[in-house]
């Protein structure tokens, strides 16, 4: 696959990024894409590794058939790679600027080389096909008579209803917020993920026969019961928006807030009136204090900075992670190493320094004396591992610190789905609050009602979301028709 001796003669390269401290000047993504023949050099990297870990459990969650679209990129036949990536992903323009990329974790020639740029190749792969009108309506050839209704639009959602809308059923969408894509459309921000690119590939389901019912909170807006008994089957796919908490004393200071509160009211905002509305959590000229990490802490960094925060501080109770894989993660699992996301350089461009503070415990908000927030307290802590036990840490005496802090963001990740929609209908639980459902059956307790996404997993990834509604979609069609074709 690729050149035979491609990835001794080529570098990995990646897409240039515009200059950090510039482009917070605004919401616009900022990679400059390689042209054709550099990203046909990097898809000449993919070697004829024999066994392709990519593929494996260990990489790709949806299947991708990595492998054969390298191939193709490096000869030049995008058509044909778009066919091939389009077969197993539903939506490779999300994944291809939001997935961590456990596929180049998993690359054989990640063991003692730079990995082959997958995802990157996997975007310029669609992004191609939007360019040259490739990526157009697929109308089914014809219709079962059955109905299905999907609650929640994030991509577990969207990919089950693309999938049974392809296989013949009548397929509705409904959506609590104002726009159709979850956390696509506000749970990542505008320079990570365009929303005129959501927008676009909601307008092609939308011609393709899905009906989208955005506006509508399932449970509260209309019984859930009411869905139940008007649809053939309906599939649960509304995420696990529960966010981790933070009990400490002051947490009811105002200034406080869940990560996903100023994501999305900033997203809202912007596409609403380009923040001229005032109707968003503004970071300008404030002392940010991100606590938790990941994806979504670094998001809330970036959007920080676009509003011209004062300073900025990114707490993490974990110790700073190694520069290179260690005996905890060995090729080819998911390398937890130190790296640094957009967010990070931004905040080192503009300030000078990492803003990423490590073994560090929040103990106390302080207020100012009127209700508002001014000020965190903290202790390090020092982590132990001892054998056969799980990590623990403990408090470092004389380390207490005290941080000026006028916004501080949880970002600590998510407990599980909401609990509305299924008390009302008397769904079961697991021991971590998801819904009930079998992985490769996705039915919950209540006949007729799938599981799928973070609401049946827990908070994943976009690419296993990705897999868990294709999942979800081939048992729904296989209870409707008493066999199915999806895969």
């Amino acid at each position: 696959m690729g050149k035979p001796t491609g990835f001794m003669e080529y570098a990995r390269r990646t897409a240039e990024h515009n200059d950090p401290a510039t482009r917070i000047a605004g919401f616009d993504e900022f990679k400059r894409e390689l042209n054709d023949q550099e990203r046909q050099d990097q898809g000449a990297r993919c070697m004829d590794c024999g066994v392709p870990f990519c593929q494996s459990n260990f990489g790709c969650p949806v299947d991708n058939l990595i492998p054969e679209w390298n191939d193709l990129i490096y000869h030049g036949r995008w058509e044909e790679a778009f066919t091939r990536l389009m077969k197993t992903n539903n939506f490779p323009e999300y994944t291809g600027r939001v997935c961590p990329a456990p596929c180049e974790h998993a690359c054989v020639l990640g063991i003692n080389e730079p990995a082959v740029t997958i995802k990157e190749n996997e975007a310029a792969i669609i992004d191609r096909a939007y360019d040259s009108g490739l990526m157009a309506p697929r109308i089914p050839e014809y219709r079962t008579g059955k109905t299905v209704a999907v609650v929640g639009s994030g991509p577990a959602g969207l990919a089950a209803a693309d999938q049974l809308n392809q296989a013949g059923h009548t397929v509705t969408v409904y959506e609590r917020q104002d726009r159709i894509g979850g956390l696509l459309m506000y749970g990542i921000p505008n320079m990570k993920l365009d929303k005129n690119l959501v927008e676009k590939r909601n307008g092609i389901m939308a011609a393709e026969g899905i009906s989208f019912r955005p506006g509508v909170d399932v449970g509260r807006d209309i019984a859930a019961r009411e869905l139940m008994d008007s649809h053939d089957a309906v599939v649960l796919a509304v995420g696990a928006t529960k966010p981790r908490d933070l009990p400490v004393p002051g947490r009811e200071l105002k200034g406080v807030h869940f990560a996903m509160e100023f994501l999305k009211a900033n997203t809202k905002s912007l596409l609403d009136s380009n923040l001229a509305d005032g109707n968003h959590i503004s970071a300008s000229g404030r002392n940010v204090i991100v606590i938790g990490g990941g994806d979504t802490g670094n998001d809330c960094l970036g959007t920080s900075m676009r509003h011209g925060c004062a300073s900025l501080t990114n707490f993490e109770l974990m110790p700073k992670p190694p520069a290179e894989r260690n005996d905890e993660m060995p090729w080819p699992t998911f390398a937890r190493t130190y790296k640094i996301d957009y967010g990070h350089e931004e905040a080192a461009a503009v300030f000078g320094e990492d803003p990423r503070q490590y073994s560090i415990l929040t103990k106390e908000f302080i207020g100012d004396g009127e209700g508002n927030v001014k000020a965190v307290r903290t202790v390090r802590v020092e982590w132990i591992k001892e054998p056969g036990s799980r990590p623990r840490f403990e408090e470092i005496p004389g380390s207490e610190e005290e941080w000026p802090a006028d916004l501080v963001l949880l970002a600590m990740g998510f407990l599980g789905p909401e609990d509305y929609i299924a008390e009302e209908l008397n769904v079961e639980r697991d021991e971590r609050s998801n819904l009930r459902a079998e992985f490769g059956q996705f039915a919950t307790s209540v006949p007729g009602l799938f599981a799928t996404g973070d609401a049946r997993r827990g908070q994943s990834l976009v690419v296993w979301a990705i897999k868990e509604g294709r999942g979800a979609a081939r048992e729904v069609d296989r209870y409707l028709m008493g066999r199915t074709n999806l895969t």
